[in-house]
């Protein structure tokens, strides 16, 4: 063992700004916005059915992110985990899955942003492909700024931001309620269930459902690091789900079918039936939840690439932190890449669809990380947790193993329905693209060879550890 105290981030976090990152880095508005037609492309009316598929397992996670944050706070979390409970070589298949799961949520919410910000001030034009990369680069330099800043400053831009989101949500609800009766269209169902589209949509409202794990990628910097994080991300998800429980019903019973499914902004169309003269009442709350989606799904990035270039298996200049202890490489990269595929995507429109699958994939990536998360946690109360902690009272987690062992099931059977069915609606592309990454995390894996050090967190210290593969 050796000790490291040169990388390490300050512990400024509370429960309460741990809560406000992951209600925030949801971004219900945002997500809502941006994922919410496709789904009901694909499910229909049955679109909650699609959010109660993916939210069950989902919810069950944060109660079992708790337990392993309980156990190993760290700034890689998910491949934390892995690599704590499974080994080396899990591990290193886990940090692909993650880094892709993430890195591709970047550039379709730097895409939207530019889209609202120039339909905030111009709302019946085109936007020219040159404003719009300026825009783009606009939002990619100021989601710098924060976290730049450092982790303080990062909580405080997003209670802001979360502010303005949270009170728009609430004045569009009571607008909403009371304008039910004049604004009420009848919902037709389906004549045949179309579970096939449920079950894709599932996977793709984990896009709309992640986030509130961000608590755990900040459990180095909380000041409670055994206690706060975990316990926040369950707030976060519960708060997720019940604003989809309640936005969602009103969309479908406010807004003709032929407007919201497949509409690249449903919430829009919905919220200008509500507020026909006032575009920019949703506009703003949109951009706000959009703004605090990209920097704090670029701080989840940024910590795991900081994490893995700590246990050398990126380079080490991922490690290197400015004097607010933010570490800038980490923080930069990832933004850049994102602002250079929207402009291919903008400028090289025969690079659009393939951008469009890869990305796309998104949702079986962070659905999958879910799924390798669960797998760990079965493991760790099966065959570890009884053995390490014999006097911690087995009987107490018989729930949280059995919960993981349900989770793990449930979310293996949405990643196997995925890729047999996404090729028939989403073009035969997304399995090879999907299958292509997954072999590439799998050769990652298997170039580990003997022993490799990783850090383990502690609050009071902070060592490095020798440990063979498990």
């Amino acid at each position: 063992m050796k000790n490291l105290s040169s990388s390490r981030f300050r512990q400024v976090f509370h429960l309460t700004d741990l809560t406000s990152l992951s209600i925030s880095s949801v971004g219900p508005l945002f997500s809502i916005a941006a994922a919410g037609g496709v789904m009901i492309e694909l499910a229909g009316s049955d679109v909650m059915w699609a959010i109660l598929i993916i939210a069950i397992p989902l919810l069950a996670s944060a109660f079992i992110f708790r337990l392993l944050n309980q156990h190993f706070p760290n700034a890689g979390a998910s491949y934390h985990w892995g690599r704590q409970v499974m080994g080396a070589r899990y591990a290193r298949f886990q940090a692909i899955v993650v880094i892709v799961a993430y890195f591709s949520s970047l550039p379709p919410i730097v895409m939207p942003a530019a889209q609202y910000t120039w339909a905030l001030f111009f709302p019946n034009q085109n936007a020219p492909v040159l404003a719009l990369f300026m825009i783009s680069a606009f939002w990619v330099t100021f989601a710098m700024i924060p976290l730049l800043m450092g982790s303080k400053p990062t909580a405080r831009f997003t209670e802001l931001f979360l502010g303005i989101e949270v009170f728009s949500l609430v004045i569009l609800m009571i607008t909403a309620l009371w304008r039910f009766p004049l604004l009420h269209v009848k919902v037709f169902a389906e004549p045949h269930i179309p579970w096939t589209g449920i079950f894709i949509a599932a996977v793709v409202a984990s896009t709309i459902m992640d986030g509130w794990e961000i608590d755990s990628y900040a459990a180095e910097e909380a000041k409670a690091p055994t206690k706060d994080p975990g316990l926040s991300g369950i707030l976060g998800a519960l708060f997720a789900f019940g604003t989809y429980a309640i936005l969602f019903p009103l969309i479908l019973h406010e807004t003709p079918l032929r407007l919201i499914s497949n509409s690249p902004d449903p919430l829009s169309a919905w919220a200008f039936r509500i507020f026909p003269s006032a575009h920019w009442i949703i506009l703003i709350p949109i951009l706000a939840s959009t703004a605090g989606s990209l920097w704090l799904t670029t701080y989840i990035l940024s910590r795991v690439l900081f994490a893995l270039g700590r246990d050398r298996l990126l380079p080490q200049h991922f490690t290197q932190m400015n004097t607010r202890k933010s570490p800038y490489l980490a923080i930069i990269l990832p933004l850049s890449l994102a602002l250079l595929i929207v402009s291919l995507e903008l400028w090289v429109p025969s690079l659009d669809h393939l951008f469009q699958v890869v990305l796309s994939s998104a949702g079986f990536f962070l659905t999958l990380e879910f799924f390798l998360d669960s797998l760990s946690a079965s493991w760790f109360l099966t065959k570890i947790h009884r053995h390490q902690w014999p006097h911690a009272g087995d009987h107490q987690h018989l729930p949280l193993r059995i919960l993981s062992y349900l989770t793990s099931s449930l979310l293996f059977g949405l990643l196997g329905l995925f890729l047999v069915l996404a090729p028939g609606l989403m073009g035969s592309s997304i399995d090879w693209i999907v299958g292509g990454i997954v072999l590439f995390a799998g050769f990652f894996a298997l170039q580990h060879r003997g022993t490799q050090p990783f850090y383990v967190f502690d609050p009071a210290d902070f060592i490095e550890v020798e440990s063979p593969d498990k």
